[in-house]
């Protein structure tokens, strides 16, 4: 019986080497694509997280203080405010939102008393915000935040309305 011998070629040896590199460069390509896709992906949602949120905290304030018909705009201290009204116990309170040396702010406060615009609680910071009255009961809201993203929204009020 005759025993055969195998001879080892070279490219029994590359071809395993040649996959296993191909299998790693397309891997490492995958991978760094991924952190690309992801990076922009965060990079996009925080540029427009403050515009959005600010309208966001606006409409959700309105809705909140929608009781009896006493959202307004108006100035506080100089600026252009959205104004909510409510009683509690008896008092008259006002919920003043504005925008104060590029941050939009919020002061609570009983009717009648007087604060400076800069003893508001900043809520976030952004180069431009705007008012505006449509209608009656319909207001438009606009905001640039700090890395120049826009965003707008458009409320209304229900109290009063037949819906």
């Amino acid at each position: 019986m005759q025993i055969r011998t195998r001879q080892n070629h070279m490219v029994d040896f590359l071809f395993p080497v040649a996959l296993l590199f191909v299998f790693a460069v397309s891997s490492l390509a995958v991978i760094l694509m991924a952190t690309e896709v992801y990076r922009s992906t965060t990079e996009n949602s925080s540029l427009n997280y403050t515009a959005r949120t600010s309208m966001a905290y606006i409409s959700e304030k309105i809705h909140q203080n929608d009781t009896g018909g006493e959202v307004s705009i108006g100035t506080f201290d100089g600026c252009d405010a959205l104004i909510l009204q409510q009683d509690l116990n008896g008092n008259s309170y006002k919920t003043y939102i504005y925008v104060y040396e590029n941050e939009l702010k919020e002061l609570f406060a009983r009717d009648g008393l007087d604060f400076p615009a800069k003893t508001g609680k900043t809520i976030l910071a952004v180069q431009d915000f705007s008012i505006h009255k449509v209608k009656e009961d319909v207001f438009r809201f606009s905001c640039t935040d700090a890395d120049g993203q826009e965003a707008s929204t458009v409320v209304s009020i229900r109290t009063g309305n037949d819906l």
